[in-house]
């Protein structure tokens, strides 16, 4: 008998934006089908109409292929199980519907919400878990009938819901969490399979596509444990056999400890979020596979190739998963110092016009001077949108000096320094790095002064910072009039101050 293919799916709600927690299931559905040849099914799951939002979809799919996540099949790719978004597999169910309801499987149901509400109530007072209690309990095939006309002649809309069956064992061997098993009884009694409203609910929905869709493997997250034995009620109603299931460890945060909360708003939690601050792609995709699996070694940097190589879901980890914000610097950082210049141009210059900082239609002259930029800060940025910040000095007027700046020109030896220095920029034919180091050794050589006492007042009096890019390249994209005013203002200042 032939191996059975790999199929597996990532089945997003068209309700907002890519969470990393959703980035990730769709990334180990995504590493595993290339892993083992097999195929990734992208299916729009938009039956929930109220929670539905406007580009949702499209929103989640641009997001999904700026990680580098593609799929075989899908709502824009079509395939031989579509269509791939719910609402329009409407009549399929109805057609799974009718049968569980034909075999006595499952029917119709008329409590109001406001009499489910009362049941709740009176079964939390009792120290009951609350569950639907079935109402037509004790009644005749004739009775049952007959309240579900009286129900109709009040205009009432009713639900279907399945018979869950007593004193039955749902269980499985999940891939993540090891053997799994549910008493019947515990999972809320019958619910709901199709909503007043016609569409059906996501247990059952879910059900009726990943079999029809031929999905073999289930890799979801954990929160999902619970709607798990919900589905396996399902497919033995219907005698299918289920994929497999494995479910993913939480996302905790590494400040907090605590699961990863959309309602944490210290934490960003949204890929496009990442995408505006100027994280790289690859970037995102390392981080996120090492949230909960493990290649084993040391190494945490790995390429898209090598890490579809080594998927293996037996590796997923099962405990929580650390969300850490300064290991995605660290990671980030590692994949700018090597990113192509030309594609760290053009997102530093996005976060640039943003600010309002650079126009939004530079000049050539203007593009390479923020080339320049972007290149001496390459070393430091944990993500581009920092250039923002760090480069604030070839932006902003001449920032007050610091109490430590001013001890540092306050030495004997500074003034000297600075003057000669002023003196030799003077004397070089072009306002370039290398030309200006020149200077700084001839101020070397004219001095005797050398080290910190030389270098610190220098870079002080010309870019008012003690910290910065090379001194060289920071007053070459200064340029000339901008370091000569900033020596001006700093020799003035030292006068008030008697230095």
């Amino acid at each position: 008998m032939a191996k059975q293919k790999i199929r597996v799916r990532y089945a997003p709600s068209p309700t907002g934006h890519l969470h990393i927690g959703n980035a990730r299931t769709a990334l180990f559905n995504y590493l595993f089908a290339r892993h083992t040849k097999g195929t990734l099914v992208l299916r729009i799951e938009d039956t929930d109409l109220k929670r539905n939002v406007e580009g949702g979809a499209r929103s989640q799919m641009e997001n999904l292929h700026w990680l580098g996540i593609d799929w075989d099949e899908g709502p824009d790719k079509g395939g031989d199980y579509g269509p791939y978004r719910q609402s329009e597999r409407k009549d399929i169910y109805n057609k799974y519907i009718k049968q569980l309801i034909d075999e006595g499987k499952a029917y119709y149901s008329y409590k109001t919400e406001e009499e489910l509400e009362e049941q709740r109530e009176e079964q939390r007072a009792m120290g009951i878990a609350p569950h639907y209690t079935y109402e037509y309990e004790g009644m005749t095939a004739d009775e049952i009938k007959q309240a579900q006309a009286d129900a109709e002649a009040k205009g009432l809309t009713p639900v279907v819901r399945i018979h869950i069956p007593e004193m039955v064992t749902y269980a499985w061997d999940d891939i993540v969490k090891g053997h799994l098993s549910f008493e019947s009884d515990t999972i809320g009694g019958d619910f709901v399979i199709q909503k007043r409203d016609g569409m059906p609910t996501y247990n059952f929905a879910v059900v009726i596509d990943d079999h029809l869709m031929e999905i073999t493997h289930v890799l979801r997250g954990d929160d999902h444990i619970s709607n798990t034995p919900k589905q396996l009620a399902v497919y033995q109603a219907l005698g299918w056999e289920p994929p497999k299931f494995g479910h993913m460890t939480l996302i905790i945060s590494a400040d907090t400890g605590k699961k990863l909360s959309k309602r944490d708003e210290s934490v960003l939690q949204f890929i496009e979020q990442y995408r505006d601050l100027g994280y790289l792609p690859d970037a995102m995709f390392n981080f996120i596979t090492l949230l909960g699996w493990s290649p084993g070694g040391e190494n945490e940097i790995f390429n898209q190739r090598e890490l579809i190589k080594q998927f293996d879901p037996e590796r997923l980890s099962k405990s929580p998963a650390t969300f850490d914000q300064k290991k995605l610097e660290w990671i980030n950082n590692q994949y700018i110092k090597k990113a192509d210049r030309d594609t760290l141009l053009d997102l530093a210059l996005n976060n640039l016009q943003e600010a309002g900082l650079v126009e939004q239609d530079p000049t050539p002259e203007k593009m390479e001077w923020v080339r320049q930029l972007v290149n001496i800060y390459s070393v430091q940025m944990s993500y581009t949108k920092q250039i923002v910040d760090l480069a604030k000095i070839f932006f902003a007027a001449p920032k007050d000096l610091s109490d430590e700046e001013i001890d540092e020109i306050r030495k004997d030896e500074a003034r000297p320094v600075i003057e000669e220095f002023k003196k030799q920029l003077n004397l070089i034919p072009r306002f370039t790095a290398p030309q200006i180091m020149n200077a700084v050794q001839a101020t070397r050589r004219e001095t005797g002064i050398k080290g910190r006492r030389l270098f610190m007042p220098i870079r002080i009096a010309t870019t008012r910072s003690m910290v910065g890019p090379g001194v060289g390249e920071a007053m070459e994209l200064l340029g000339k009039d901008r370091v000569l005013e900033h020596l001006d203002l700093t020799l003035k200042q030292m006068s008030e101050n008697g230095l």
